[in-house]
């Protein structure tokens, strides 16, 4: 059994900064030790715009989570996201020398490598570069090549790259706050690892992550993430919608969307009401149901059929056995489930972070996926290089 071992994930949303500090059990358990909370400021659909309030925002979540944890955080895993972040898949091949055909794993480094060195855009650096499947001679579903016989060996790797000043910025505002990352992570990607079995990977998934700014996407397919992208559209664009469209302040609007809002249509009885109360210099309403749900759902329809777009530029959706699963904050929203099931007809499921333990308002809430998800991936990655943009991170913070 190995060392026990404390890691925090760091997830800067539109809507919250949330740090989960998480202890890795040597017997491959993880246990949630606190959670640090704060409402996110200077931060548009996932990305900084605003470093000073930002840094605010993420020092009260930090000094929340040391709170409740009794930990001092001093390093995190963190997660990024935004529309500008892309993905594609890429294949290295490497040939053995002339005089040797047992394969040694330095002849895996090599092709991996090779898989990894993929040309992506000049202002873009790579967010992580995740092993797909190894072929020798030809030979598919390789899962550990070294030992075995063969002249050529081939790698799959899924690229995440994006446009490095974006990403940039969330790193200085760590390093003004004397915080180290350990390494950083695409959002989809590290909630896929705290909500997805291995069963589901292997026959074929598609996760969706609805946040406050963005909606992030991972596809799996035969084990392997095959597809991965994000959209600037989450709850906050609904609460935007409701508070033009209702003519209510953007604290109502997201108040009456929690409470009384749904994306279903036609349920409501004709001249069916709800009712805002007058407080705070709010003079009160009255605001119809069916008017209320249609904006919902006009919003939330016209995300999830953006996403779909994007998703049929590759034929994976026709792979996917194991069908949708729903997580993120948004992903509480009433009726969501059968809108969902709607555009993409095929089933879904709503999900919260599972195998873990410890604090029960955590991993039962589903707005937690993403940074209970990095510390899943820092157990994953312990020991190794983790993310493609590894290196460059540590030379960052030198």
């Amino acid at each position: 059994m190995g060392k026990d071992r404390i890691v925090v994930g760091l997830e800067i949303g539109t809507s919250k900064v949330c740090a989960v500090v998480g202890e890795l059990k040597g017997d491959g358990s993880v246990q949630i030790l606190g959670v640090g909370e704060a409402p996110s400021r200077g931060v548009r659909k996932g990305e900084i715009v605003d470093m000073e309030n930002c840094g605010k925002c993420i020092r009260e979540a930090i000094a929340e989570g040391e709170d409740k944890s009794d930990v001092m955080i001093k390093n995190v895993y963190l997660g990024v996201t935004g529309a500008h972040i892309a993905s594609f898949n890429n294949r290295g091949s490497y040939t053995l020398p002339e005089d040797r055909e047992k394969i040694e794993e330095e002849d895996v480094a090599r092709v991996e490598d090779a898989a990894r060195t993929a040309p992506i855009p000049a202002r873009n650096m790579s967010v992580n570069t995740i092993l797909q499947h190894f072929y020798v001679d030809g030979q598919d579903g390789v899962v550990t090549p070294v030992g075995m016989f063969g002249r050529t060996i081939e790698a799959d790797h899924h690229i995440v790259h994006g446009v490095s000043n974006r990403i940039q910025n969330s790193f200085q505002c760590l390093k003004d706050l004397d915080l180290e990352i350990e390494d950083f992570v695409f959002t989809p990607y590290a909630a896929a690892q705290a909500v997805l079995t291995q069963s589901q990977k292997s026959t074929g998934v598609l996760m969706i992550d609805i946040g406050g700014g963005t909606t992030g996407y991972c596809v799996y397919a035969g084990g392997a993430v095959k597809q991965s992208g994000c959209i600037g559209v989450g709850g906050d664009h609904i609460t935007n919608d409701l508070s033009l469209g209702l003519r209510i302040p953007m604290g109502k609007a997201e108040q009456i969307k929690i409470r009384e809002g749904s994306c279903t249509l036609g349920n409501s009885l004709p001249g069916e009401t709800v009712t805002l109360k007058d407080e705070h210099g709010f003079a009160g309403k009255e605001i119809e149901r069916e008017m209320l749900n249609t904006i919902i759902h006009m919003r939330v329809r016209e995300t999830l059929e953006l996403m779909k777009r994007d998703l049929e530029k590759e034929n994976y959706l026709d792979y996917l056995g194991g069908g949708i699963v729903l997580t993120g904050g948004t992903s509480e929203l009433r009726g969501i489930k059968h809108l969902t099931e709607d555009v993409f007809g095929m089933p879904v499921q709503l999900c919260k972070a599972r195998n873990v333990s410890g604090v029960t308002s955590a991993f039962e809430n589903p707005r937690y996926s993403t940074a209970i998800g990095l510390v899943k991936y820092a157990q994953a990655t312990t020991g190794s290089e983790g993310g493609g943009g590894w290196r460059w991170l540590k030379d960052f913070f030198k």
